[in-house]
């Protein structure tokens, strides 16, 4: 039996074939390979992307697996799909996108946010909803119905990113309990959409698809689209995941204290609980996991930092004239711990939630122009996404939570040995690194959720890591985070009009 994985990311879509008895990829293509795509930002603090991008890509890439492959694609007997969080896409009655998508990044909605969350109440927001409105799917949703009335009318329904893309392919549109506690639309006391939401927003609940199982059917291929792809019709779309509840289910991260980390556009921390938990002032939030259940509550609080590999990406194309990711490294590398003084902030990716859902920028800080070239810059982003990383692992250690080890695929900047040994070294947890990512999770869950695995434990039953990093004697290393974290601290006290400490 065959699945195959979606992982419908920010750069880019990356598709996968797993064998479900090896329980590993044996094809996989990303589209685009030959770029990353790009984030429409017509305002400073707006992030967009068509959802039709994504359908497009989608096919494509399955269409360059599927065609003149190695193995049978009528044996792929289930498909799941991982994808970017919290994106809101609004669809009309024949399922078409009616606007493109407000993203993951996208920092219109905040005050809405913060206007909800002092009306609800803070208290009983965080208690119901373990989390600030923010600048979530709920609040992007109330500035559609503020702001572009014609589309909010036309509205036929709301979703995620993946639930789209499952609609594509299957013609039905779906939710389920996870999906909606990261757009903050779930009651965790009440076990239902939330009635504060709905009734202080407005929204209609009609609005919601049907809620399923996160593993279980959420419909199965047209026939059209399975002759579009060369794929075989009626084959279930059995699990659908955001990007970070999947990245861990694909490390096998599932109890409480198991832990997992992404660094892709964005860097994730990802710790599994089995308690309500919240922060107090939303900086970390927490979403239902995978196999979160009323009865048996498996929680997934998360710590995001939106600037994470778009920083890297941004240093590669205005600083790397030709050099690869690899190239880059080797250059930083070369460099001594601490950069020669150069540090870099590196929030320049729309509102951080780590920093009170305020739009800081990135900073470039004590940029010396004799002593500083690309290599520092090279090596001063690296450290000052490490740095990000350690502050939000320390709000993280606030809220009762202390990783002992730290799961990893090797992928995006986790492929840098350079910047797994600074991670490593500034947070003091090891990283474990394990040859996987979101696609073959995907694939993998789709195959619990199609009952070809009993559990997700025999899912990933053969899962073994690559290699561990341990954090090597870097004294210097606390020295220059407490440096860094002055400067954060002043900025950040600065943009909430508090008096600077020293």
């Amino acid at each position: 039996m065959l699945l195959l994985g979606i992982d419908i990311g920010t750069s880019s879509i990356k598709v996968s074939v797993v064998d479900a008895e090896t329980q590993t990829s044996i094809a996989s293509t990303r589209y685009p390979d030959d770029h990353e795509n790009h984030i429409l930002s017509v305002i400073p603090g707006w992030a967009e992307q068509s959802p039709d991008m994504w359908w497009e890509q989608v096919s494509l890439a399955i269409k360059k697996l599927t065609t003149n492959a190695s193995f049978n694609a009528h044996d792929i007997g289930a498909i799941g799909i991982a994808y970017q969080m919290h994106g809101l896409v609004i669809v009309d009655k024949n399922g078409d996108a009616l606007r493109n998508s407000i993203i993951w990044c996208d920092s219109r909605a905040v005050a809405i946010g913060d206007k909800a969350f002092a009306k609800i109440g803070h208290q009983h927001a965080l208690e119901h909803l373990l989390n600030s409105p923010g600048n979530f799917t709920a609040s992007k949703w109330a500035w559609v119905k503020a702001n572009e009335p014609d589309t909010y009318a036309r509205a036929h329904q709301i979703m995620l990113p993946g639930d789209y893309i499952a609609l594509k392919l299957t013609g039905e549109a779906t939710t389920s309990i996870s999906a909606l506690s990261e757009g903050v639309f779930w009651d965790f006391q009440l076990n239902r959409i939330s009635e504060d939401i709905v009734r202080y927003f407005g929204f209609d609940e009609s609005i919601f698809p049907i809620i399923k199982p996160l593993f279980g059917e959420h419909g199965t291929l047209r026939s059209e689209v399975a002759a579009q792809l060369g794929l075989r019709p009626g084959i279930p779309v059995s699990y659908k995941a955001g990007d970070q509840p999947n990245n861990a289910l694909s490390l096998n991260v599932l109890q409480p204290g198991e832990v997992a980390a992404t660094a892709g556009t964005s860097g994730v921390i990802y710790a599994v609980s089995d308690q309500l938990v919240y922060d107090h002032a939303s900086r970390v939030n927490t979403f239902a996991h995978v196999n979160y259940t009323p009865e048996t509550p498996r929680t997934g609080v998360l710590l995001c930092i939106n600037g994470t590999g778009i920083l890297n990406r941004w240093v590669k194309e205005h600083f790397g004239h030709g050099l690869d990711y690899q190239q880059m490294n080797a250059l930083g590398k070369a460099v001594n711990p601490g950069s020669n003084g150069l540090k870099i902030l590196p929030f320049g990716n729309g509102a951080e939630r780590i920093l009170h859902n305020k739009i800081l920028g990135a900073r470039f800080i004590d940029l010396d122009f004799n002593a500083h070239g690309r290599s520092q810059v090279f090596r001063a982003a690296q450290e000052g996404i490490a740095y990000a990383f350690r502050y939000g692992l320390d709000i993280i250690r606030e809220n009762g939570m202390n990783p002992a080890i730290i799961r990893a695929g090797q992928t995006n900047m986790f492929l840098s040995e350079l910047f797994a040994e600074i991670f490593v070294d500034v947070t003091r947890v090891p990283v474990e690194l394990y040859e996987n990512d979101g696609s073959v999770g995907a694939a993998l869950g789709a195959g619990i959720g199609s009952g070809i695995f009993a559990s997700a434990e025999e899912a990933f039953s053969k899962l073994k890591a690559i290699k561990t990093v341990e954090p090597q004697a870097s004294p210097h290393y606390e020295e220059f985070y407490q440096e860094w974290k002055q400067l954060l601290d002043d900025q950040l006290a600065k943009e909430l009009g508090e008096p600077t400490h020293h």
